[in-house]
């Protein structure tokens, strides 16, 4: 009997120290993540208070700041686009050395702001990598400017917010809601048709899908959270139908397979360009419109998807 004692009494303690090797675990792993968390949130916080809003953390260790443009109403073929389908003007930083940061983005312009905004970037030390069109017969027409560099995050930061500021794009307030999935098509056939999950923001299906091998612009690693990948996305226009807008990343041989698939299928390629100077590999952009079937559009895009080297 008193041996029976002795084990259930040793038998409590052992689960007694275990929960609380388990416990204080539970609390480390906690903290480290609460630590890390805190830290990412002081590393940026000089940039985020030039922007005047917070940027959204991304893989890689980007931050990047959108900037929809809403205060514009711009129309295709009798459909209002969303600033969430092709009109999102947008800053990712990473960094790269001590107070070093590699910057890409892409600015969103009516044709009267193209020239001031040209000249604020260069005045501050940004590059001007493209400028050109992402959509063909919209009303009013849009360019967009594509710019990068690197150097000192809060003068680019600066530079890109005066810059902003000459345009009418409204500033960015409070955090971002959490959106329903049900937006008028079916979001999950034509995630299953595509082979991966997408994300809705602001009405639209976004899919951002990066490269399969390493990509560098000027000898510095190019996280895929920089933009340097294939994007597609779906507004819905009633009925299951959908608005398609986006780039197909593409290395020069991929581009006349993902231009075939496209144009065979009803599927309008819009713009074929660079949005970099010095890429390796060198990328090019197709950006493409149609407005069909979702679930129909999907099945062309996952084709053409299939035609290049992206991430499975």
């Amino acid at each position: 009997m008193k041996n029976i004692e002795l084990l259930t009494i040793r038998t409590c303690t052992l689960a007694a120290i275990i929960l609380v090797l388990a416990s204080l675990h539970t609390t480390s792993l906690a903290q480290t993540t609460a630590d890390q968390k805190a830290a990412t949130a002081g590393k940026w916080k000089s940039v985020e208070d030039v922007f005047g809003f917070p940027g959204a953390n991304l893989p890689g260790d980007v931050i990047r700041f959108n900037m929809p443009r809403k205060d514009l109403h711009v129309t295709l073929a009798g459909t209002e686009i969303k600033p969430g389908l092709a009109l999102g003007s947008w800053a990712a930083f990473h960094p790269v050395g001590d107070n070093d940061v590699m910057v890409m983005g892409d600015l969103v312009l009516t044709e009267d702001e193209v020239a001031p905004v040209m000249k604020a970037l260069q005045d501050g030390g940004v590059e001007i990598r493209a400028l050109h069109n992402h959509l063909v017969g919209e009303s009013p027409k849009i360019m967009y400017i594509h710019m990068g560099g690197h150097g000192d995050p809060v003068k680019f930061a600066q530079t890109i917010k005066h810059a902003v500021g000459l345009t009418k794009t409204p500033i960015p307030q409070g955090g971002s809601t959490k959106e329903t999935p049900d937006i008028g098509f079916d979001v999950a056939a034509v995630e299953k048709t595509m082979g991966r999950k997408g994300n809705v923001s602001g009405g639209v299906l976004h899919f951002n899908v990066p490269r399969a091998e390493k990509l560098t612009e000027e000898g510095m690693e190019t996280p895929p959270s920089m933009g340097a990948g294939t994007a597609i996305n779906f507004q819905p226009t009633g009925n299951g139908r959908a608005a398609i807008a986006g780039d197909f990343a593409m290395t020069g041989k991929e581009v006349g397979p993902v231009m075939k698939v496209l144009q065979d299928n009803g599927v309008q390629a819009v713009a074929l360009h660079s949005h970099a100077l010095d890429d390796v590999p060198r990328l090019f952009y197709m950006h493409f419109w149609a407005n069909d079937d979702a679930v129909k559009l999907a099945k062309i895009l996952r084709t053409a998807l299939d035609e290049t080297n992206s991430a499975k």
